[in-house]
């Protein structure tokens, strides 16, 4: 990768986080990657008991916590069969899909071992495979027999990731204004952005009016399960996610510099309050934001909503193109991400000050 992406810090951050692998119900590697983030920032991570970790800051303010959340789990796929020539066959676990995939490197997480191998889906010189598949046609090639794979680990319900090599980032496009793309944003760019808001609420000395937990959260891919179990103990004021916003052919968005800001979803429509201090916050920081309205996708927030979990829910993230693939944004989304959030936390009363919904 160019020196250049190295030096910005939200890359920098990035690199780290992409080269440990977070499937869904296997993010304890993640989780202790960011513990270690957040005691060097100076700030005590909890880990409550769904795996979450999570940051308060208080500081003696009463009330219901205003939750900043941003998901630690990746898509991924699973071994659901070993074939006795040790073949792998596997299911998704998340949003992975075999067109966006093709044939490559796959780090194979086993039970104490991760192992490579290569997703195939045989010869391209036979007309049936001139078709859409599905991950029924795919298998995962080890080289190792069905005893050896298990005796190192790797059993039904093993998880695969891509392999790192190959993941990125790159920078693409005018130095001035590049371009960024990776093997998906989803969501450790989420994670960078709360970790970066941490970093500057220490430097910066800010304090929200009101009670915050920064919250990274498990298994968002395929059941929001952290999310909801975090939002059902703690009881939020407000719940945001920090997240991507996918360019969908039925959106106006486009890959520049403004992040965006969910309006609706699959599941639900956001809290209009929660969607002016986002808007407000926006707006003081000098950063223009891209309103969405989604059919297909939803989110953490959402699922939180959905569930009764909290009383408001907003998204806001960077946009980006080839969802749950090689990822592409524009690397200033990711700046003007933090600013919004930044400027959020010093100029927001807190929701007991809110306007009245609708």
């Amino acid at each position: 990768m160019p020196k250049s992406s190295q030096q910005h810090p939200a890359l920098a951050l990035f690199e780290e986080l992409l080269a440990v692998p977070a499937p869904p119900g296997r993010e304890a590697a993640m989780a202790e990657l960011v513990r270690r983030k957040i005691a060097a920032l100076g700030f005590t991570p909890e880990t409550d008991p769904a795996g979450n970790v999570l940051v308060r800051l208080t500081e003696g303010k009463g009330g219901a916590p205003v939750v900043l959340a941003a998901h630690m789990d990746e898509i991924a796929l699973m071994v659901n069969r070993i074939e006795p020539d040790g073949r792998l066959r596997v299911v998704p676990s998340g949003g992975l899909m075999p067109h966006k995939t093709g044939e490559r490197l796959m780090d194979i997480i086993g039970d104490g071992a991760i192992l490579p191998g290569v997703l195939s889906c045989g010869s391209g010189h036979i007309r049936e495979l001139n078709k859409a598949l599905d991950w029924s046609d795919y298998w995962v090639l080890t080289g190792l027999s069905e005893a050896q794979l298990r005796a190192a680990g790797v059993q039904e319900g093993a998880s695969l990731v891509p392999a790192r090599a190959g993941r990125g980032p790159v920078l693409l496009g005018d130095p001035s204004d590049p371009l960024v793309g990776a093997w998906t944003f989803d969501d450790r760019m989420g994670m960078v952005a709360l970790l970066r808001l941490l970093a500057a609420i220490r430097a910066e000395k800010i304090s929200p009016a009101w009670p915050l937990l920064v919250a990274f959260t498990v298994h968002e891919e395929g059941g929001c399960h952290g999310a909801k179990v975090l939002a059902h103990r703690e009881q939020p004021a407000a719940f945001i996610a920090v997240d991507g916003c996918p360019v969908m052919q039925d959106t106006p968005l486009k890959l520049d510099g403004r992040p965006g800001l969910w309006i609706k979803d699959f599941k639900i429509c956001y809290d209009q309050r929660l969607i002016r201090a986002l808007s407000a916050a926006a707006a003081a920081a000098g950063v223009d934001l891209q309103r969405v309205v989604y059919t297909k996708p939803s989110s953490d927030a959402s699922a939180v909503y959905d569930a009764g979990g909290a009383p408001g829910v907003a998204f806001i993230g960077h946009v980006r193109e080839n969802s749950h693939g090689f990822e592409v944004a524009r690397l200033s989304v990711f700046d003007n991400v933090l600013k919004v959030l930044v400027k959020f936390l010093q100029t927001w009363p807190g929701p007991a000050d809110a306007n009245p919904r609708g």
